[in-house]
């Protein structure tokens, strides 16, 4: 039997390499592994940081997506997991017909979902300036969206690591249509992960979110992980994350 396709998509802020330790996991048990990058977000994190790519001032959402439908069309067995925006994307996709079952992770809200919760207000804040020059974090505020409770030299290090600027157009996709999910339509089941702890992503926003899919008569599952930020993928323990996405993506062989 061939392996099964996993496609990984990101958030803002990341690239495809910060799922490199998830791929090493995934691909041990089995599975075949891509992770591809936004447009603008391949390089050098620290170069990217350094020198801006142009393309970030224009890049939407709609244009993500698509680059990751066509891509998770190639193959019909294909499993998608995305994390943040990465995870609205995976759950687009799903409703798309695009992907054989999916897994978003602190995920962004699909249009028409709120939160009203300061956390959230306050990590978004960048969005609401005017015009459309890429957003470029600063360590502060990246660890206050991201990973609030991390040292902070733990912190300083994987901002240097893994962190780039980005698409202000894609931050707003949230709020426009290019965002909205038919959460009726026919599809495969779909996993929403929540961090306790999380600040830019709530985990009532995530609540929210799944309570959306309850006239659906596809499977839904929320998974609430205590003590987790919205650095859940990379944080210490990021291991217990990625064990249970790969213990439901196996309870899905056994129905699909």
């Amino acid at each position: 039997m061939a392996p099964l396709p996993i496609l990984f998509i990101h958030g803002m802020f990341l690239t495809g390499r910060s799922w490199s330790r998830w791929c090493d996991r995934f691909e041990a048990r089995g599975f075949r592994c891509a992770a591809p990058s936004w447009p603008g977000h391949d390089g050098e994190p620290a170069a990217l940081r350094a020198q801006v790519d142009p393309r970030l001032a224009s890049l939407t959402l709609t244009e993500v997506v698509a680059g990751y439908e066509a891509r998770a069309r190639e193959d019909p067995q294909t499993i998608v997991v995305g994390h943040s925006m990465g995870g609205l994307i995976a759950q687009i996709l799903l409703a798309r017909g695009a992907a054989r079952c999916g897994i978003a992770i602190d995920s962004a809200p699909p249009y028409g979902v709120r939160s009203f919760a300061w956390s959230h207000l306050r990590s978004n804040a960048a969005l609401l300036w005017p015009g459309h020059a890429p957003i470029v974090p600063t360590p502060a505020s990246w660890r206050y969206a991201f990973w609030h409770t991390g040292a902070a030299d733990e912190v300083q290090r994987a901002f240097d690591a893994e962190v780039v600027p980005e698409s202000r157009r894609v931050g707003r996709g949230p709020l426009g249509k290019e965002a909205a999910i038919d959460f009726s339509a026919k599809r495969g089941p779909l996993l929403m992960i929540a961090g306790e702890l999380d600040h830019i992503i709530p985990a009532s926003l995530n609540r929210k979110n799944a309570a959306r899919y309850e006239a659906s008569a596809a499977p839904t599952e929320l998974i609430e992980m205590k003590g987790r930020t919205h650095y859940l993928c990379g944080q210490p323990g990021w291991e217990e994350v990625a064990d249970t996405c790969l213990a439901w993506i196996d309870r899905q062989r056994e129905t699909l």
